[in-house]
C-alpha cells in the first residue's frame, strides 16, 4: 500500500486537488475532515464530475467525491483485500487504522504482490532445471 497516504480537506478547489495529484504521482485522494474519511476523489472524478460537468476550478472537492467508499482494517489480511477488490469492483482501498487513515491499497499494489509469490514459487523450480545436467540429445 502508499502510506501515508495523500489526503486533502473537504474545502480544497479542484484545481489544488489537480496540482496536488500531479505533485505526487498518485490517482486518488482522500477527503478527510478531524482526521476522520469522508470520501475519496479520483483523476476520473475530476474529469468527468468536475471538467466534464462544467465546474470552475475553484470548486470544492468534495463536490466530485465520492462519499461512500469501501474500506479495509490495517489489521486486515491480504487475502480480505483481494476479496473485497473482487466483491466491490473498485480499484483503490483506503486502509483505516482505528478509523483513520493511514494507506491506500490499489490493484496495482495487488499485482506486484502476485508477481513477488509467483517469482519465489518459480524462483527454486528455475535455479534446479538450470543446474540439471542436459540431458541425451
Amino acid at each position: 500500500m502508499t502510506a501515508p497516504p495523500v489526503t486533502v480537506a473537504p474545502d480544497v478547489t479542484l484545481a489544488q486537488a489537480t496540482r496536488l495529484m500531479a505533485e505526487t504521482a498518485v490517482g486518488s485522494l482522500l477527503v478527510v475532515a478531524d482526521g476522520t474519511l469522508r470520501g475519496i476523489v479520483t483523476d476520473r472524478d475530476l474529469a468527468l464530475r468536475g471538467l466534464g460537468e462544467g465546474l470552475p476550478p475553484d470548486s470544492r472537492i468534495d463536490a466530485v467525491m465520492s462519499p461512500r467508499v469501501v474500506t479495509l482494517d490495517a489489521g486486515d489480511e491480504v487475502h480480505e483485500a483481494y476479496r473485497t477488490f473482487r466483491r466491490t469492483g473498485v480499484r483503490r482501498l483506503p486502509v483505516l487504522d482505528d478509523g483513520r487513515p493511514v494507506g491506500v491499497l490499489t490493484l496495482d499494489d495487488l499485482l506486484l504482490d502476485v508477481f513477488r509469490r509467483l517469482a519465489d514459487l518459480l524462483g527454486p523450480v528455475a535455479w534446479s532445471v538450470l543446474r540439471e545436467p542436459p540431458g541425451p540429445p
